[in-house]
């Protein structure tokens, strides 16, 4: 029996001045609410519906009726890493990928791709620019237990410490994307993308 797959989107519930607070301090509270709303939602819009996996939004500080169209969940109480093995670990039987709710590039072939790596390896990551990640997937749910152990999560060394947790198998890398963290990272988007998500009214 061939099991489903299964996408986590790891998202903060839009709150003014709770989002993107990076981001905030170079483009103001508000812009920094409404880039994260509208990346948000143009990703969800973009994978819930795609019939080669089942999506649900993880949501923190807890479920909100938002957006529509996509089940939730509440992340929970603890750290970055207890909380997302905590929503992977609750998906139904098959491999289970997470990605983060703020790369404006990402979309359906990328899941697609990291599903696809999961047929002949353990576990597959997208690597960011800055050392961390926007994608994990594990093929094997006991590969959750520990899986982010001692992590130093928002610094150069977030993948490489979870790569470490993994030593002897079999891992894939997808490409390298970038998250929007900065004001400068904004402009980096806008320079490439002009009708990507600004914040603007």
């Amino acid at each position: 029996m061939t099991l489903r797959h299964h996408l986590v989107i790891f998202a903060r519930a839009p709150r003014l001045g709770r989002v993107k607070r990076r981001l905030a301090r170079d483009v103001g509270a508000l812009a920094a609410w409404r880039f994260h709303r509208q990346t948000t939602e143009r990703l969800v819009r973009r994978l819930a519906r795609d019939p080669r996996w089942r999506c649900v939004l993880a949501v923190t500080p807890e479920p909100a009726r938002w957006p529509p169209g996509i089940p939730r969940l509440a992340q929970g109480p603890g750290d970055l890493g207890q909380r997302m093995a905590r929503a992977m670990a609750a998906q139904p039987p098959g491999p289970v990928v997470l990605v983060g709710s703020d790369i404006p590039d990402l979309g359906p072939a990328h899941i697609a791709r990291a599903f696809r790596a999961l047929a002949g390896h353990d576990a597959v990551f997208g690597p960011a620019e800055d050392g961390g990640y926007w994608l994990v997937g594990v093929r094997d749910r006991a590969l959750l237990n520990g899986l982010f152990r001692g992590v130093r999560w928002s610094t150069a060394h977030t993948l490489a410490d979870t790569l470490a947790n993994l030593a002897g198998r079999r891992i894939a890398r997808l490409d390298v994307l970038d998250d929007v963290d900065t004001g400068s990272d904004l402009e980096r988007l806008l320079s490439r993308r002009p009708g990507a998500p600004s914040g603007g009214a």
